[in-house]
């Protein structure tokens, strides 16, 4: 069974009335319509502990590279970030849910990137540069509301810069499969009509990833391929 991950990043963890959490809840219905017996985990960056890439994080690291002992806060938050780690690598499907903050990421969305973004865990250095580990075919799906609109090629098409963060990021794990819905134009359209095409687009990504699933190829170097199958 492939495990989905919804990775919430909004602010407003639980909010009735905002647009992103909105198009997740569609998104939902339906995936488990079209696949009842998916596992769906749920991880909470506004609520949940999501350690930062602090001083504290820095002094523990440098302790671990010198195998000295941890005090028990020190432990607390590396037994945090492993099981964050973990959990992200378990699933098999991920979807980000976020409101856009400033043209980018929210930030405790980046403090959980930096969480995963862990060398011989989900990439590693070779001699020919990093590479990503995660190549089993997995997917991402992000669902992002904004008040602008970034896909009219002008000014703020340009200065977008969270999803050109979330899709180098993925494609730098060997997380190739990347879709975006964007629930944009909050500010100046119609907020009706906005649902309206991103629930639509929702349940077609909910009907894709439901019945997606990968195969194991060997090419002729003998390294292994993923062919995404429906």
């Amino acid at each position: 069974m492939e495990n989905m991950l919804i990775i919430n990043a909004h602010p407003k963890v639980e909010s009735a009335t905002s647009v992103s959490l909105r198009v997740l809840q569609h998104f939902l219905e339906a995936y488990t319509k079209w696949n009842p017996a998916g596992a769906i985990e749920q991880i909470d960056l506004y609520r949940d502990s999501i350690p930062a890439i602090d001083h504290m994080v820095l002094e523990l690291w440098s302790k671990q590279g010198r195998e000295e002992p941890l005090n028990e806060e020190e432990q607390q938050i590396t037994d945090r970030m492993s099981a964050i780690l973990q959990q992200f690598k378990a699933a098999r499907k991920y979807v980000i849910v976020m409101p856009m903050h400033n043209f980018n990421i929210p930030s405790k969305l980046k403090d959980y990137i930096d969480n995963i973004l862990i060398a011989r865990e989900t990439f590693q250095y070779t001699e020919n540069g990093s590479e990503g580990l995660l190549t089993d075919g997995r997917s991402l799906l992000v669902i992002q509301a904004s008040d602008a609109i970034y896909t009219n090629h002008d000014w703020y098409a340009e200065v977008e810069y969270s999803h050109k963060y979330l899709k180098s990021m993925f494609n730098f794990m060997g997380v190739m499969d990347y879709q975006i819905i964007r629930a944009q134009g909050n500010a100046i359209l119609d907020r009706d009509q906005i649902l309206a095409h991103a629930f639509q687009e929702a349940g077609e990504a909910a009907k894709r990833l439901a019945s997606t699933k990968p195969t194991i190829k060997i090419n002729r170097n003998g390294r292994m391929e993923n062919r995404m199958v429906t």
